[in-house]
This record gives C-alpha cells, sequence and structure tokens, in this order.
C-alpha cells in the first residue's frame, strides 16, 4: 500500500509540473493567512465533552445521562465532540467569459478565481477537510495529493463562453463553493442553489468581475466581442448604453445576493483590482461560519 501512495504522489507530482505558477501562487497566498485551528465541534464519538441535549427519536437508551435527567422531568443525551473530516465541494467557472482582462495588469478573472479557489483549497486540507469537485470527475478527499489534483484540474478552460454550473454530485449536508463571474444563465445558479438547499448543503458565492464590467467606461462607436467569439455587437452611442447596462448588473448582484440568502449561503462581490488575500480571507471566514 506504501509503494502504491509513493508511486501515485511521484505521478501527480509529475503532473503539477505542468501547472507550477498556480500552485505557487496559491501556495503563497494560502501561506499568507494567519488562521487558528480550523477544527469545528460537532456531535459525535470524541472524548471530550460538548454539550447536553434533550432526547431525540432514534436515540438509543444507553446513550441517555442518567444523572443529567434525574434533575427534572426530561431526558437527556451527553454529546461528545467530535472533530470531523467535512466534505467541500468545488465549482469554479472555466468558461472564456473568465479569461476577460481590461488591463494587462490585471489578472483575468478565471486566473483570480482559480488562485482564489485553490488557496481556500490548500486551506481547509490542512485544517482536515475533504476538499473535491461537484460532479464525479474529483470527489472530495483529503493530503497533498489531492491539492495536486485540484492544481491540475484548474488548470484547464471550457471553450464555450459560459461554462454551466455543475449541481450534480451533492453530497448530503456537505458544503460547497461556487466562484464565477456569474453572467451567465441565472436559472442554472437558481437550479444549483435549490438542489443544494434540499440536500443540506450550504456554502458561498463568490462572484468575480473586471472592475471594467462594473463601470462601464465605454463611449462612442464601440464593438463588443465575448471572448469566447460567439457574441459581436457593435453601436455608434455606447454612453446611452451604461445606464441600462449598470441598472442591469445590479439587478443581477441584487438577485445572486436574495438567492443566497434564500437558500442559507453566502453571497460576495470580489473586482480582480483588489486584493486576493481579502476574497480569500472573507471566503474562509464564511465558510467556518456556514458550518452546520
Amino acid at each position: 500500500m506504501n509503494e502504491r501512495v509513493t508511486l501515485l504522489r511521484r505521478d501527480a507530482q509529475v503532473e503539477a509540473s505542468r501547472f507550477p505558477a498556480l500552485l505557487a501562487r496559491a501556495q503563497h497566498l494560502a501561506g499568507t493567512m494567519l488562521l487558528g485551528d480550523h477544527g469545528r465541534r460537532r456531535a459525535g464519538t470524541g472524548d471530550d465533552f460538548w454539550q447536553y441535549r434533550p432526547v431525540r427519536p432514534g436515540d438509543s437508551v444507553r446513550s441517555i445521562d442518567w444523572r443529567r435527567s434525574a434533575r427534572g422531568d426530561d431526558q437527556f443525551v451527553r454529546e461528545r465532540e467530535w472533530q470531523i473530516a467535512q466534505s467541500v465541494m468545488l465549482w469554479v467557472d472555466t468558461g472564456a467569459s473568465m479569461r476577460f482582462s481590461s488591463h494587462q495588469d490585471l489578472p483575468t478573472k478565471g486566473d483570480r478565481a482559480r488562485l482564489i479557489s485553490l488557496a481556500a483549497s490548500i486551506l481547509l486540507i490542512r485544517g482536515g477537510e475533504r476538499v473535491g469537485f461537484t460532479g464525479w470527475s474529483l470527489p472530495p478527499r483529503g493530503g497533498d495529493v489531492q491539492v495536486l489534483r485540484l492544481a491540475e484540474a484548474l488548470s484547464e478552460d471550457s471553450s464555450e463562453d459560459y461554462s454551466e454550473l455543475e449541481a450534480r454530485g451533492m453530497i448530503p449536508h456537505a458544503r460547497a463553493i461556487f466562484v464565477s463571474d456569474f453572467l451567465g444563465d441565472l436559472a442554472q445558479v437558481e437550479a444549483a442553489l435549490t438542489k443544494a438547499a434540499d440536500r443540506g448543503v450550504r456554502g458561498v458565492m463568490l462572484q468575480v468581475l473586471d472592475p471594467t464590467e462594473e463601470s462601464f467606461p465605454f463611449k462612442g462607436r464601440t464593438v463588443f466581442h465575448s471572448v469566447g467569439g460567439s457574441v459581436s455587437y457593435e453601436t455608434l452611442k455606447a454612453g446611452d448604453l451604461r445606464s441600462r447596462y449598470l441598472e442591469r448588473l445590479a439587478e443581477r448582484k441584487a438577485r445572486l445576493d436574495h438567492l443566497s440568502r434564500l437558500t442559507g449561503w453566502q453571497y460576495m462581490c470580489h473586482h480582480t483590482s483588489d486584493s486576493a488575500q481579502n476574497a480569500l480571507l472573507w471566503l474562509y471566514r464564511a465558510m467556518d461560519g456556514g458550518h452546520g
């Protein structure tokens, strides 16, 4: 078994040689975070006392704490602390729209999304969590080899302008991270969050936008092309579109925030001109606070 693990690690490291920049930057970003113990207090089979709770249907008689129950008319179970490795499901948009950057000094939306997602995965795995992708391509696992697998998978791009939100394979009562510009079909997002909520999955949505997408500084004759090349639109008065565009963007962001609140998720919009560290800290703390 040890030989197989060694070979797997070696093979993963060989594969990782194709994406050293992303992995190195994510490790560096994760290393800038000064965080405490990421363990959670969960009811389970540990040795340390956590709390008493009333007896529920399905509890065995052996689990009842008779000394605590003798103080009144109700019966109580003595629960113990359990540091459980929780599964975290990750979806990062790889669509062509994520390859947009308005300036050479700014990262693309996809580059920033991958960096934050991989850094968050590194922090979660270091804390004993299991991280994987939604769907069935890469199930949640822990360990350094899983980080390499995640980095490799995150290095792939999609040819479509907007990649479809993968909501299959949601593990009941797991947590999830969705990272995208969310400029595609919001019906997919609504369906994914509804499905997640039905399975008891809670998580965070991080919307990544280029600052130009927030300000719409265009005037006069302008030709707009989608990054994937499937859409082209020319106008002689781009400035006349600004108020309508900004209104629709605000409506979209408000809907994402509403969907998040409705399903018990958390939402944040991050701009590629802002600090990746701040976005990572928010995401990490949001995951910590959203633990059910």
